[in-house]
């Protein structure tokens, strides 16, 4: 079998079913999604994939939530199955983890497609050397390593992307293996081939034309015309167009029996072609740029440019590779590496023109046109003068000959287009910071910065090997500083390099001053710096405003609306603007409607921002942004808590977007937060007074809702906390009352109860006293909550009738429903169920008759849980699956968590422990990956006892075990109830008798759709 493996080594298959082989054994790789993962691995060969491409790739746009746990437990079990008794082993690993991302680290000739590449490319040169039959027999060879279908058995849509390149390949090399045997006169032997092949792919005309000509040599004109027929026909009625040029013109010589169709005229032809017109000896130029000899990494895109400029065929015309991307980046590095490399596709050799795209002396084409041609030969004194007039000599010169052409840093289309080959069998390679979108026939490259080990091995091969060796964790720190761009790498460490006596350490304090980091990036000629001013300085006057004003905010990267209010310019405006940045490789667009800076660019566009706009016009752009998202996020938290009186009292100062669910407004919370929390953390540090923090107050406040999410917890404490320190600094009160009650949610949600009533107490306190009305009832609610949860169910009820008078003064029903939900539990605590039943019920209806769809879940959880405790199971179970369907739909994981515990609690109930458990697990997957550890907990607890109905004594004495220690570490109240319970509870195996030490915790699967099962 052609994937398996010689004994010790690993072997692994794409070529048809994903597979792999250890000592010639299969080895077992796991469901669809696993074998994905390892596709794309293989794939890369050995570079670096981050895990945003990976769930990219395997799951797309339908990735669930928590996608990322999922495919951290996948890589885990590919490592065990690859790598057995890893950590015993001397030998290097095979799947490493990079940065955040994997590799998959293979030797020579392990995957098939690599030795399928290696073996078409032996073929292409066997047949470049006049060997047709050696280059027949290599390239069968290289067919016969395909077993089916590439790729069967992954999933997602990388691998379908994939696996259509792997079956475009490979019927493009038995194109190419036909040509070869109708070369060799093997016309009769391949009419049966190309009769299946040509049914399997009735629209490639390539195949029906060495269809035709195989007939025709046979003797058989009338099939090799009916083929045309019946293509022609195809063509038309599944594509509206007629049969290309080499169809055409074959079918046109077959019908006038041209003579030299056949093998042996061809040759006589040619050979008599050869005596009448001699070859023109024409000088043969050569002037690539000497190539770098520490050229780094970039395996990939070297070898798609290198097959680009491989494809000659006419009717794909002259290939143009276009490479783009920021300064510094290493766009000519890389063309001259690839130029050198590809010389032997060229045999007529290489042009050069530095056309200085971005200088005020830009290279004219009509000057680079007279220096080629001079390099081909022709005298200075017969140039024509006229551009039109060079470009059509020069592409004459260029017919019939294999020349390639590298025009490096070119500015637009305009300045290229006179310059590029005419005729197929040469090729050219094009550099811009520009993307060349608009340039006719050419293939778009978009380099991009260095993966960290090429970064590294970049700077070693710089600043010396050992020095890296012996720092290699500051040399990352370094690195990373550079932003990974190859420029900025390359010059500090050659100021390394020049002072022996520093160390890589050293460097890392000097490049974490971000005002001071681009100084550190120069040395000789060479700057960053400077080589972002070129770019800069050829931006109009609308394009550089947004370039400066744009990196004022913090966040990670800005949408299109938010970038909107920073310029105070319309959407679509701004769009265009921002496009046209991208398009000069200054800005990045990660996503649609999505824009970041490299970081590097990002400190080049704040020191030429602080250099040209006055602080205020800075200050107003950062308070529009904050304006916009806190009209957002108030229209976010009005869709999720419909009735609040929170939204409404909010000090909104511009416009935002608007939602048409509580899903899309989560969604959006969700996506932005990172940026939210940017913002209010960049206004907290820059507050001064008497200018009030309100804003960034009032923004935390409107982001409730995404607390819900459980997605951002640390962000919330660390920005609330940011924001009260600054308030108490320049005594803004409404912002500490603000940001009091956001901490006290916090707190609340990591289950400090004591710290969060503290909290509330003092916003209590505040709101009174400033006569606010923005949280006033909501944090006598969240008071009553909070004591309710430490079993002060009296108490609790106080201040749940504190808060209903309130409401009711104010006229807000929806508070008088959230009251009446959320104290039905103290009345159970209290042993009134009646009472319980009554007020759930109540304030269900209230939310019901408003509409609120996020209030109605809310109510019914607490119902269900009422109902479930008065043995009501058939019921509790309906409100529960109703509102867990909200809530995920809305991904409001606290509570999906939350109702899955309570289900869960419900079905023990019941007596259906294997419901039980299924729910318990489910809630225990979702604690676990928003980092809920009250969830986690209560999750373990129902799933011991559900395990427990089932009979596994061993397995639920652990769950309980965990839940014990959890809610001791939380200082929660249950850990005295499970404390007493597990003194109680012997552990017993029913077949090994009495355990005295507890198994490991259970092994839950991730949980990507699960369902309620009433």
């Amino acid at each position: 079998m052609t994937g398996q493996s010689v004994e010790g080594e690993l072997r692994f298959a794409v070529l048809g079913p994903v597979r792999a082989w250890r000592d010639g054994k299969e080895v077992d790789l796991g469901t669809p999604l696993q074998r994905s993962i390892l596709a794309m691995l293989l794939l890369r060969e050995g570079r670096a994939v981050t895990p945003t491409e990976m769930i990219d790739a395997v799951w797309g746009e339908e990735a669930p939530p928590r996608a990322l746990g999922a495919l951290r437990t996948y890589v885990s079990r590919l490592r065990t199955v690859l790598e057995p008794g890893r950590a015993a082993r001397s030998r290097p690993e095979l799947l490493t983890s990079v940065g955040r991302g994997y590799a998959l680290r293979l030797p020579e000739g392990t995957l098939d497609l690599t030795r399928f590449e290696r073996v078409t490319h032996e073929a292409e040169a066997a047949r470049r050397a006049g060997k047709p039959r050696e280059a027949a027999q290599a390239l069968r060879a290289a067919l016969s390593l395909f077993e089916g279908e590439p790729l069967a058995g992954a999933v997602g849509p990388y691998a379908e992307h994939q696996r259509d390149r792997l079956v475009e390949r490979r019927i493009s090399v038995v194109e190419t293996l036909m040509d070869v045997d109708l070369e060799l006169g093997e016309h009769a032997a391949v009419v049966s081939e190309l009769i299946a092949l040509t049914a399997e792919h009735p629209l490639r005309e390539r195949l029906r034309a060495q269809l035709m000509l195989a007939y025709y040599r046979c003797g058989r004109q009338g099939d090799a015309l009916a083929v045309f027929t019946e293509t022609r026909e195809a063509l038309i009625e599944e594509l509206g167009i007629e049969p290309g040029p080499e169809l055409t013109t074959l079918h046109q010589r077959i019908l006038a029996a041209d003579p030299t169709l056949t093998v042996a005229e061809v040759a006589e032809e040619e050979g008599a072609r050869e005596e009448e017109e001699p070859t023109l000896h024409l000088p043969r130029p050569a002037q690539l740029p000497a190539a770098v000899n520490d050229f780094t990494g970039r395996m990939e895109i070297a070898g798609r440019l290198r097959t680009l400029l491989a494809s000659q065929s006419a009717a794909e015309g002259v290939p143009v590779a276009a490479i783009c991307g920021i300064g510094g980046v290493g766009k000519t590095t890389l063309a001259v590496h690839v130029a050198h490399a590809a010389g032997d596709l060229f045999p007529d050799g290489q042009l050069y023109a530095d056309l200085r795209g971005y200088t005020d002396e830009a290279t004219g084409p009509e000057s680079a046109l007279g220096a080629f041609l001079r390099a081909l030969g022709v005298p200075s004194d017969v140039i024509p003068e006229r551009l039109a007039e060079r470009s059509a000599l020069y592409r004459s010169l260029l017919a019939e000959r294999r020349i390639l052409v590298l025009l490096d840093n070119a500015h637009d289309a305009e300045q290229v287009s006179p310059l590029l080959p005419g005729s197929p069998g040469c090729a050219a390679i094009v550099t811009s910071r520009h993307k060349l979108a608009d340039l006719p026939s050419a293939r778009l490259f978009d380099l991009d910065v260095m993966e960290p080990d090429e970064a590294l091995t970049l700077f070693a091969s710089v600043a010396g090997p050992e020095r890296v060796a012996a720092e290699r964790d500051a040399t990352m720190d370094v690195v990373a500083a550079c932003g990974f761009l190859p420029l900025a790498v390359r010059i500090v460490a050659a100021r390394l390099a020049a002072r022996p006596s520093w160390t890589v350490a050293s460097l890392v304090p000097r490049l974490a001053d971000e005002q001071r980091r681009l100084d550190e990036m120069r040395v000789g000629n060479l700057a960053v710096e400077a080589t972002f001013a070129l770019g800069y300085g050829h931006l109009d006057t609308a394009q550089s405003r947004a370039f400066r004003l744009l990196s004022l905010p913090n966040g990670p990267d800005i949408s299109a609306h938010a970038a909107a209010a920073v310029l105070s310019a319309s959407v679509f405006d701004t769009e265009d603007l921002l496009e046209s940045l991208v398009d000069a490789s200054l800005l990045e667009a990660p996503a649609p409607g999505r824009y970041r800076f490299h970081d590097l660019l990002k400190l080049f566009a704040r020191r030429t921002l602080e250099k040209t706009e006055r602080p205020q016009s800075r200050t107003m752009a950062l308070r529009r942004l904050l304006g916009f998202y806190l009209a957002s996020a108030q229209s976010a938290h009005r869709l999720a808590y419909e009735g609040s009186m929170i939204a409404d009292n909010l000090q909104v100062d511009g416009s935002g977007l608007s939602f048409n669910s509580v899903g899309e407004a989560v969604a959006w919370l969700v996506a932005e937060g990172d940026s939210l929390f940017a913002a209010i953390n960049q206004a907290a540090a820059t507050a001064r007074a008497p200018e009030p923090l309100l804003p960034a107050g009032d923004l935390l406040v409107a982001m409730e809702p995404l607390l819900e999410s459980g997605t951002h917890t640390r962000e919330f404490d660390q920005g609330t906390r940011a924001v009260l320190a600054t308030a108490k600094r320049i005594g803004d009160t409404g912002s500490e009352l603000r940001a009091r009650y956001v901490l006290g949610r916090v707190l609340f949600a990591s289950n400090r109860l004591t710290q969060a009533e503290e909290q509330f107490r003092i916003v209590h306190e505040l709101s009174v006293d400033r006569g606010e009305k923005v949280v006033t009832g909501e944090v006598m609610n969240a008071l009553a909550v909070v004591v309710g949860r430490q079993r002060r169910h009296a108490e609790a009820l106080t201040w749940f009738d504190s808060a209903m008078r309130w409401y009711r003064e104010n006229g807000v029903p929806a508070g008088e429903a959230l009251v009446l939900s959320y104290s039905a539990r103290d009345h159970l605590g209290l042993g009134r169920p009646e009472d319980a039943i009554a007020a759930a019920e109540k304030g269900l209806a209230i939310f019901t008759e408003i509409g609120s769809g996020a209030g109605t879940a809310r109510a019914r959880y607490h119902l269900g849980i009422v109902l479930s405790r008065v043995g009501r199971i058939t019921e509790a179970v309906h409100h529960h699956a109703e509102c867990l369907a909200f809530f995920r739909a809305s991904k409001q994981r606290v509570w999906e968590q939350r109702v899955c515990s309570r289900l869960a609690e419900t079905f023990i109930a019941a007596g259906r422990y294997p419901d039980a458990v299924r729910h318990a697990e489910q809630a225990l997957v979702v604690s676990r990956e928003i980092g809920h550890p009250y969830g986690e907990a209560l999750s373990l607890m129902v799933l011991g006892e559900a395990l427990k109905g089932m009979g596994s004594a061993t397995r639920s004495h652990d769950c309980l075990r965990q839940a014990f220690e959890i809610f001791s570490m939380l200082g929660a109240p249950e850990a005295e109830d499970l404390k007493a319970r597990l003194a109680q509870t012997p552990v017993v195996d029913p077949v090994v008798g009495p355990v005295n030490e507890p198994v490991n915790e259970p092994v839950v699967e991730p949980v990507v759709e699960p369902v309620v099962e009433l």
